[in-house]
This record gives structure tokens, sequence and C-alpha cells, in this order.
């Protein structure tokens, strides 16, 4: 399910930093819980969700959707 392949590539990245989901949430300017239901694939992120969160992360929208191509192989 793409959500859930989404969800595994912002974890991945968030723990690459050793950040904890609230530190992710505050840079990305979103509720934690919000970060803790896009990881378990419970929410679907919008265009605007994966922009923030990748300016976040220091990656592109392109590289963090890349990587979840990656999580699905």
């Amino acid at each position: 399910m793409p959500s859930q392949q989404f969800g595994r590539a912002v974890r991945r990245l968030r723990e690459e930093r050793g950040w904890s989901q609230e530190r992710l949430a505050e840079a990305a300017d979103m509720n934690r819980s919000y970060v803790g239901e896009l990881e378990r694939g419970i929410a679907m992120p919008s265009l605007q969700t994966i922009y923030k969160l990748a300016a976040a992360l220091t990656t592109t929208p392109s590289a963090l959707l890349e990587l979840c191509e990656e999580e699905a192989a």
C-alpha cells in the first residue's frame, strides 16, 4: 500500500538523522500524532505534506518519493 511505503520511507530518513517524531513534526510544522499516523501508513499525505516533510528532512520531494518506491521493492 503506498501510504505504508511512504511511512516507512519517512521513518527511515527520520531515524537516520536520530530524530524523534516530535522533532520531525516541529521541523515540518506538523502535529506529532499526524507524523505517527503517516509513518504507520494510516494517513495519506497531501502534496503539501510531502513538500514540508522533504524540506524538514533536507531532501527533495522527488527523492522522498523515490525512497518510497524503494520501500515497495
